[in-house]
């Protein structure tokens, strides 16, 4: 959330694999912990690491409909894989978190807000398309008339490295959305993986104050070998990285006039159609980078003297979310299907002036029925029934 730095006055440097470990551990050093991206149960999820020997050197990935498998890359890149299962808003909108608790003694009734667990983290290898879901989430918990409190303290204790795309998977269509595969802003640092005659190396370019104050302090202390300005040869490759992955996306979506598209095709047999495979799983919202939606759970113990309230995430999916007054105003999955699309691609925009999808292609990917958004809203279009 720092000052942005004008790209046009900046050159960046570049970090090899030794100097990478070095930005590690400077940042862990003035106190982030650092989440990136590691390898666990057959997926590529966050965790604390302090090593790039943590990161999924030579991993790549198969992403489809309802399809996610893992494979061997033919090169050491340490980023060479799409965006994984996990968006990153889980560490700044935990999917269960305490809001206050109560406690009763004799007559005397005690009332006691949940502390914030603000920790300092630094957000390692950031996808173009979540920093726009996190853009989003700026916009929505943090710049309205009522805040979210809690978020605003866990993200203004981040720190963002972001990092360009080099190898979207088959699910992606962040080009269509506007969102990637190259970063654009939002991040303190910024990141794209170079592989070729020159050796494997990182060019890193700053995008915050805060970014190149840790630039400046990583080429002071690095060693040779490790750190070096970046030359206009490293510039030329990191664009053509963020080329090559534009004219690679698995998916991509017509957003002419898609807004007024989904509010005038309210009854189109395909939401029958696409209701008649959906599982109501949740699934799709559950690995959404911008899905916000959540309910209140109240824990009592056994005494009654004791309890507790709790937000948790919730989904459209559910019956219960639209339940009022004795029934759920949707509750048939077409009717929840159709709200979850038309919210995301139409209403979010008369809410909070942009899509409310990235394109990050997640929730083709981890929908068990292979239900692919992109096919959907392409069938709506064409008219055919």
């Amino acid at each position: 959330m720092d000052d942005e730095v004008r790209m046009d006055d900046i050159r960046g440097m570049v970090l090899f694999v030794p100097g990478l470990q070095s930005l590690i551990d400077l940042l862990r050093e003035r106190g982030w912990a650092v989440i990136g991206p590691t390898v666990r149960d057959g997926a590529v999820v966050h965790a604390e690491i302090e090593s790039v020997d943590q990161l999924p050197r030579g991993v790549g990935d198969l992403q489809d409909a309802g399809s996610y498998r893992l494979r061997e890359r033919d090169d050491e890149a340490l980023f060479g894989f799409a965006a994984g299962p996990q968006a990153w808003k889980s560490l700044l909108f935990p999917s269960r978190e305490l809001l206050w608790s109560g406690r009763r003694v004799g007559a005397e009734k005690e009332v006691t807000p949940a502390v914030v667990d603000a920790k300092r983290l630094a957000l390692f290898g950031v996808r173009s398309c979540d920093l726009h879901a996190l853009a989003i989430h700026d916009r929505v918990l943090a710049k309205r008339e009522v805040t979210d409190t809690a978020y605003v303290a866990r993200r203004e204790a981040t720190f963002i490295v972001a990092l360009t795309c080099s190898d979207p998977g088959g699910t992606c269509f962040c080009v269509s959305m506007g969102t990637g595969p190259v970063p654009d802003e939002g991040f303190d640092l910024a990141l794209t993986e170079l592989l070729d005659q020159d050796g494997h190396r990182f060019l890193v370019v700053p995008g915050s104050d805060r970014g190149q104050e840790v630039l400046d302090d990583l080429k002071s202390r690095a060693g040779g070998g490790e750190v070096m300005p970046a030359g206009e040869q490293d510039h030329l490759g990191a664009q053509e990285v963020g080329a090559a992955a534009a004219q690679h996306m698995g998916r991509s979506l017509d957003t002419k006039g898609l807004r007024d598209l989904l509010y005038a095709h309210p009854e189109h047999p395909r939401w029958a159609d696409v209701a008649s495979r959906c599982l109501a799983c949740t699934n799709c919202t559950l690995v959404c980078p911008t899905c916000f939606c959540t309910s209140v759970d109240v824990v009592s113990d056994l005494t009654g003297s004791a309890t507790e309230r709790w937000r948790v995430w919730d989904s459209c999916f559910t019956t219960d979310f639209s339940y009022l007054h004795g029934g759920s105003v949707r509750d048939s999955v077409q009717s929840r299907y159709r709200q979850w699309a038309t919210h995301k691609l139409a209403s979010w925009v008369d809410q909070f002036g942009t899509s409310g999808c990235v394109g990050c292609g997640r929730c083709i990917t981890w929908c068990p029925a292979a239900i692919d958004l992109t096919a959907e809203v392409a069938a709506i279009r064409s008219g055919k029934e």
